[in-house]
């Protein structure tokens, strides 16, 4: 996979997704905090990679949680107002890969991986689903 250009959007590892739903949230809480003027990185797109991460380390979460050089996949999370046109034909033409339905991410995700950066135990699971321990964390990082 080779991204060429410049991209305005947030370029995410896959392997670390579980379900487009994680990434919807850390989408929503960048947006509301961008919205009050209270995000922690520079950018929306840098704030949406450091909300999935399950600790407040910016360089670790872009490490975690971004895309780098020898990856073979990329998630790509646009934000834009209800009442801006996006032009998706010109961001897919900007990467060099197959695109997959966002309902079809799970495919490329690393569960081993993920369970180890969340700290999942397998009782929580039994209890719940993966997904419930990912988002959980990413939603109380900034409270305990």
């Amino acid at each position: 996979m080779a991204v060429n250009g410049e991209i305005k959007g947030a370029l995410i590892n896959p392997t670390m997704v579980v379900d487009a739903f994680q990434i919807l949230v850390a989408a929503n809480k960048a947006v509301h905090l961008h919205k009050n003027g209270k995000m922690k990185t520079r950018s929306l797109y840098s704030e949406i990679i450091f909300n999935l991460s399950p600790t407040n380390n910016i360089s670790e979460a872009f490490k975690r949680f971004g895309i780098s050089d020898n990856d073979s996949a990329v998630h790509i999370v646009l934000v834009h107002n209800k009442d801006e046109t996006l032009n998706i034909d010109d961001i897919i033409s900007k990467v060099d890969g197959q695109q997959i339905a966002v309902d079809q991410v799970s495919v490329l995700t690393d569960v081993a991986k993920i369970k180890k950066l969340y700290k999942v135990a397998p009782q929580e699971e039994k209890c719940g689903s993966l997904l419930d321990a990912v988002v959980c964390r990413m939603a109380t990082k900034d409270v305990v």
